[in-house]
């Protein structure tokens, strides 16, 4: 579903203007704005990876252009917790105003605080728990503990004279969390007496019937597979799943391997976690990683990035066989993470390179190695009976993840009119408990692309993929400038088209003619006469070879 495009209505005075930057119809680049009496509140912050038709991008940011000439009426950015998804943009928004207050809970905050170090960065912060709150600009924000696969993550009530707000961001209900931080549900019902104007709801697992199962069945199965491991033992899990780390670190320990982290994300991360006591190491179980590789291939176990099959992440690398560590006959490798959508081709590929060096690789597919973070359908239900929200927009999933959540607070008697299913960009206007669309932004992809932010185009991409798909072909032609007579050419050359350059024989006094013929007519114009090459080798090439390469023509003038 798509609301099209209109240029946002003026804001009512004593109205709370809400608009998804980014996470909607999409896993990833949270980050949502909440506009009152002229100052702006952002809950999270987060990027998105890339997919396969978006070749050499390294993140995909929000669109930052709605709030790109109001840094100043920024209050405050609200951090949910600190998976990427949720503060990986944060170094580039501080990029355009470095003193804008981040606030959230003390992982998340010292996860964002490493990376804007590297980006010489620093920040201004403010730490929270649950069950606090803070009055921040025109907004009184509570935090509310919740269950996640990081700790410390907390959702947030926001209050304004127009209503009040409810952002869960990610969450589900584990009832025996391995950090034993449920998530609240006393006060989800205090919030739901109080009254619910607009509820943000987490989508991920919305069209998953059921409740997502417990963090702690989890950990029998890795001790076993890791127990009856005959040689090296890698496991590769997101960089900040630190409860998933806790669990290889414990049952390595139980079988007398020692741990190595592997990725530079997952050893800045770990350390942190350990230093603020999230992570808890037994003495001597840590060994660096170069000191590894002296060990018996028994009494080690890796843990790496790269479960998302990322190509510069340390498992791919090591598929590639372009990693120090190199896989083989009887080693154990452990994808213990979930399949994000859209990367489920890379990550086949890699456990495939895997298997074909010997490796046994265990997955969520033939083993329970990962559950999920977020709330099932049953979990969403239960939310919606306690909160009785008035308004719901459904976040951070697919639309079919959106779909769904609108379906289940429908079920529990929420009018579909009261469910809103919205795109990134719509602009939602909460008075007197109603919430209506005011309007609809164009958004579009921030590429991040080595050095360069927002500089590659779609249609960069465009080029990228039929270079990859279809091959290059360039022609080049020297012209008197006086007569248009060619001088010299056309010189062909093709790259990626699987046929010798002699096949070009065929074509050239196609060219030629048709040169001879624009020039008969007049034109001079070398750029008009790279069209003219380009057109007639461009029909020639797809009714004779069935491609559509990229074809680069240079006429010359001499």
């Amino acid at each position: 579903m798509s609301i099209p495009l209109a240029e946002p209505s003026a804001l009512e005075e004593g109205a709370l203007r809400v608009i998804p930057i980014g996470g909607l119809g999409e896993i990833g680049r949270n980050m949502t704005v909440f506009e009152y009496d002229g100052k702006l509140l952002i809950v999270d912050c987060g990027v998105l990876f890339p997919e396969e038709h978006q070749p050499g991008v390294d993140l995909i940011l929000p669109d930052f252009e709605p709030i790109r000439d109001r840094l100043d009426d920024i209050v405050g950015v609200m951090l949910t917790h600190g998976h990427e998804d949720h503060i990986g943009a944060v170094p580039h928004l501080l990029r355009l105003k470095s003193d804008i207050p981040l606030i959230g809970s003390g992982l998340t905050l010292a996860l964002v605080e490493a990376k804007l170090k590297e980006h010489r960065i620093k920040a201004f912060t403010l730490t929270v728990k649950e069950g606090e709150k803070e009055q921040v600009g025109p907004f009184n924000l509570e935090f509310v503990a919740v269950n996640h696969s990081i700790p410390d993550a907390l959702a947030v009530a926001i209050r304004t004279p127009a209503g009040m707000v409810l952002a869960t961001g990610d969450f589900k209900m584990d009832q025996l969390p391995l950090d034993g931080r449920i998530t609240d549900l006393r006060a989800f019902s205090r919030l739901g007496e109080e009254g619910v104007d607009l509820f943000l709801v987490d989508s991920t697992n919305a069209d998953v019937p059921g409740f997502t199962p417990t963090e702690r069945s989890i950990g029998p199965v890795l001790d076993q597979v890791i127990g009856k491991a005959p040689r090296r033992v890698i496991v590769a899990s997101f960089s900040s799943h630190i409860h998933r780390v806790q669990q290889v670190v414990d049952a390595a320990h139980a079988h007398g391997r020692r741990v190595a982290f592997l990725g530079r994300s997952m050893v800045r991360n770990m350390t942190i976690a350990e230093q603020l006591g999230y992570l808890k190491v037994p003495d001597g179980v840590l060994i660096d990683f170069k000191k590894a590789r002296d060990l018996p291939d028994e009494k080690i176990v890796y843990m790496s990035t790269g479960s998302q099959g990322e190509p510069m992440a340390v498992l791919s690398r090591m598929a590639n066989m372009d990693h120090a560590i190199e896989v083989s006959e009887g080693d154990t490798v452990i994808l213990a993470s979930s399949l994000i959508p859209g990367n489920e081709n890379a990550v086949y590929r890699v456990i495939d390179g895997l298997t074909k060096l010997g490796a046994n690789v265990v997955h969520k597919a033939n083993a329970r190695v990962h559950v999920s973070g977020h709330a099932a359908a049953g979990e969403l239900i239960y939310c919606y009976n306690i909160l009785k929200p008035k308004n719901v927009l459904p976040v951070h999933g697919e639309y079919r993840h959106l779909i769904a959540n609108a379906k289940l607070a429908q079920d529990t008697g929420i009018a579909e009119e009261n469910t809103i299913i919205a795109s990134n960009g719509t602009v939602i206007d909460l008075k007197d408990g109603v919430a209506r669309v005011a309007g609809q932004l164009d958004l579009g992809f921030v590429y991040v692309d080595g050095s360069t932010v927002g500089e590659i185009t779609d249609a960069d991409l465009k080029d990228r993929r039929i270079l990859a798909e279809e091959g290059f072909i360039s022609v080049i032609v020297v012209v008197d400038a006086g007569t248009g007579r060619i001088i010299s050419g056309p010189e062909i050359h093709a790259r990626g088209v699987a046929e010798d350059d002699s096949v070009f024989d065929d074509v050239t006094p196609k060219i030629v003619a048709a040169l001879k013929e624009a020039s008969g007519n007049g034109v001079r114009d070398t750029h008009a006469l790279s069209q003219v090459v380009r057109r007639t080798i461009g029909r020639w090439v797809n009714q004779r070879l069935r491609r559509r390469p990229m074809i680069v023509p240079l006429v010359i003038e001499a």
